[in-house]
């Protein structure tokens, strides 16, 4: 995929000319440059069979700017539009996107987005802000909007969403605990609240030091990560810091088995602080190291193997993986966020989004 930016449609949508966006490259072991973006990082990328691209652009210190874009031809275009873009202090968090922590393109072909409802790390969620926004593709319009307020408090963090037929399963990284959503009729309820399986009980720490908040606390992240496995049958989970778990869904969407559900948790591996995950139709998981700046590939039967290390990838976060077999990864920099440095920015721009051709396709249960 190769697509040249206007500088112009830069400027105006992300304020900044760009440098050698969208170029392909020859890189290491098959990695490719597939995206670059002069003064924002991404923390997630969704790509459609026939060739659309969206990228999320991580607003996680409150700046101002589109949260969610469609990369065109003519570069980066808010999505779905400017308006519901344009959230700022006084407008209504409930329609218009506060913070999107994570957005999934569904396997109904409709683009998901995961409000946070909080503007900045560290902040409260503002009432009504948390939500899914659900966008239909094929006419760019807003379909739905699914309220969290039940199941998300003021200090609560969710986090992402994977799907499993008529029911949706989303972390709280905030307040630990896994949500458990009808998709028709948007109701949801939490299960496993407070485990350990889904409490980090240890501080992220990335290219050898530890995270530390705007308070100076070292930074821990609860339940984040998850995917379901290619048959259903399985939800895997984990906090940033590991380890990657799971537990049978048939269990997870019977509100009878809430009380036992933590008996039925396993552990699949230890793996070490992760900023991202995606699954493969055969069933592995790959999972980024945020310490070594390496992709692992984790089998099904939980061995973990090394796919990738290079010292560009830099906090790779939300993978995706796309129609043709490749493995998106946006080195989202965000330990070096200057939120997370005392003030400081230490990201190093440009920021790029990377691809590696893995030879299988996404999970079908999950997307196409």
């Amino acid at each position: 995929m190769r697509r040249a930016v206007a500088a112009a449609t830069l400027a105006a949508s992300l304020g900044a000319a760009p440098s050698g966006a969208m170029a392909d490259g020859a890189m290491t072991r098959g990695l490719e440059v597939a995206l670059t973006l002069p003064d924002v990082a991404s923390t997630g990328i969704a790509t459609t069979p026939g060739g659309r691209l969206f990228v999320l652009i991580a607003r996680i210190d409150g700046s101002p700017g589109p949260r969610v874009v469609e990369w065109r031809d003519d570069g980066p275009t808010p999505y779905p539009d400017a308006t519901i873009n344009d959230w700022h202090v006084g407008a209504d968090p409930r329609t218009m996107l506060v913070r999107v922590n994570s957005m999934r393109i569904g396997p109904d072909g409709d683009l998901w987005l995961v409000d946070t409802g909080s503007p900045a790390i560290g902040e409260p969620v503002l009432p009504g802000g948390a939500k899914l926004v659900v966008v239909d593709l094929a006419d760019n319009r807003v379909r739905r909007t699914i309220p969290l307020d039940g199941v998300i408090g003021p200090t609560g963090f969710v986090d992402d969403i994977r799907f499993n037929g008529g029911t949706a399963y989303l972390t709280d990284a905030g307040n630990p605990g896994l949500i458990v959503l009808d998709i028709a009729s948007g109701a949801g309820r939490r299960v496993l609240d407070g485990d350990p399986s889904v409490t980090a009980d240890r501080p992220i720490s990335a290219e050898g030091r530890i995270v530390h908040g705007p308070d100076g606390a070292p930074v821990y992240v609860h339940a984040d990560q998850l995917e379901v496995s290619p048959d259903g049958a399985w939800l895997y989970f984990q906090p940033v810091t590991g380890p990657l778990r799971r537990v049978p869904t048939a269990l997870l969407d019977d509100p009878d088995a809430a009380a036992s559900l933590a008996d039925h948790v396993e552990i699949v591996a230890d793996l070490p602080p992760t900023g991202g995950t995606a699954i493969a139709a055969d069933g592995a998981i790959y999972a980024s190291d945020v310490q070594s700046r390496r992709i692992m590939r984790v089998a099904p039967d939980g061995t973990v193997s090394t796919l990738i290390e290079d010292p560009r990838l830099l906090w790779v976060d939300a993978m995706w993986i796309d129609a043709a077999g490749y493995l998106w990864m946006p080195a989202a920099q965000l330990d070096r966020a200057a939120i997370f440095q005392g003030g400081t920015s230490a990201v190093r721009f440009p920021t790029e989004v990377f691809r590696l051709p893995i030879g299988t396709g996404p999970a079908p249960n999950d997307h196409d």
